[in-house]
């Protein structure tokens, strides 16, 4: 297996999160609570300063939310996703979350990374709650759990 790309996470500010909504938007992802000061959300640059995509995370205690991952068209398939979710992963481990959760529709994208597919009753109230999963554009998304640690 090859190493994963080589990213540095910029947390977005607030304002700063009109990018991450255009591509949210693009590629087809909610994009309507962006602005909400709640979620942390990093944009991924690889070591040439060039933008390599989104990424959001939600705490609610001992649980997270992936959210709002977007990697950028010209760098899709190259491993960044990869790097991308790695790092969220360690980020949600480091505020100490024990288990993410996130809803997709490519589970076997997340199941390579140690994902696991879960009924949506089964997640906890506070996620179930998340603008993410009230959005209609996740309706059929599937919900997807990972211990961490």
């Amino acid at each position: 297996m090859r190493s994963l790309p080589r990213l540095r996470a910029v947390p977005l500010a607030t304002f700063e999160r009109d990018g991450l909504k255009a591509a949210l938007r693009k590629a087809g992802l909610p994009c309507e609570d962006v602005e909400q000061s709640g979620p942390l959300f990093w944009r991924f640059d690889t070591d040439d300063d060039i933008p390599a995509g989104f990424a959001g995370l939600e705490l609610h205690g001992p649980d997270a939310l992936l959210r709002s991952l977007v990697t950028l068209p010209p760098l899709r398939r190259g491993g960044v996703g990869r790097a991308i979710v790695a790092a969220v992963e360690q980020e949600a481990g480091l505020r100490g979350c024990d288990v993410i959760y996130l809803l997709t529709e490519e589970p076997d994208y997340f199941a390579r990374a140690g994902y696991a597919a879960l009924s949506r009753d089964a997640v906890p109230e506070a996620i179930r709650a998340s603008g993410q999963f009230q959005s209609p554009i996740c309706a059929a998304a599937r919900a997807m759990v990972k211990e961490l640690g």
